[in-house]
């Protein structure tokens, strides 16, 4: 049994996204991030950045206590070993994963979410950080469209942990004012995904867990801090 401290995020939908399609069994905790969940104690005993996903593996491969991953690049490669799939044995197709996980670790999903930030959360609209951020989105689409062509996943012929990475972040394109039209490969990549039944319920569970429509200043001070 997997325990996935989950709330439904780009960063969170990369589990459940690999959870079905793994089909290991599990079960949600949420952390409400805007009511500060990811503070207390017993959530930072598993997750010491305070930022969710986190996983509590009650059987791991060792037979032994409980094991708990943070970060969400870390947990896709734990469960990928875990289960033996997602994740080439391969030298060269390992490699290639694990490239293009740590393009959207280390860019596309910080530049996107920067770009969620400025454009939609911040009190002060700042036109240069708006347009920076716009600017690095649309390169980084177009380094995913270029990539993705005459291919049928990141990784090549077949899916894998680099494609539950981005795709939840391409899920929100409407977010950061991306238009799939102008990405073509990306959004038949996008769409083909989206159509497999453990995508589909990946992503329905976030029906589970109203989020509110406006962010209350309290919700603001857990998610970015005090305003100055």
């Amino acid at each position: 049994m997997i325990d996935l401290h989950y709330w439904p995020t780009p960063n969170g939908h990369k589990i459940t996204l690999l959870l079905e399609e793994t089909g290991l069994d599990y079960r949600i905790v949420p952390v409400n991030i805007g009511a500060g969940d990811q503070f207390k104690p017993d959530f930072l005993a598993i997750s010491p950045n305070n930022r969710m996903p986190a996983i509590v593996d009650r059987a791991p491969a060792d037979g032994g206590e409980p094991l708990s991953v943070f970060e969400s690049g870390a947990i896709l490669v734990y469960l990928a070993e875990k289960t033996g799939q997602l994740l080439p044995s391969a030298a060269r197709e390992r490699k290639t994963v694990l490239e293009w996980l740590n393009w959207q670790m280390g860019g596309f999903g910080p530049m996107l979410g920067q770009n969620h930030h400025f454009s939609r959360y911040a009190t002060e609209k700042i036109p240069y950080a708006i347009d920076r951020y716009q600017r690095e989105t649309n390169r980084l689409y177009g380094v995913l469209d270029r990539h993705l062509a005459g291919q049928a996943f990141i990784a090549g012929d077949a899916l894998s942990i680099a494609d539950l990475a981005c795709h939840p972040w391409a899920h929100a394109h409407a977010w950061h004012h991306v238009d799939l039209a102008d990405f073509p490969e990306v959004r038949r990549w996008h769409e083909t995904l989206a159509a497999r039944p453990a995508f589909v319920r990946a992503y329905a569970i976030e029906e589970n867990y109203q989020r509110p429509t406006e962010m209350s200043e309290q919700a603001r001070k857990h998610l970015f801090g005090p305003t100055p």
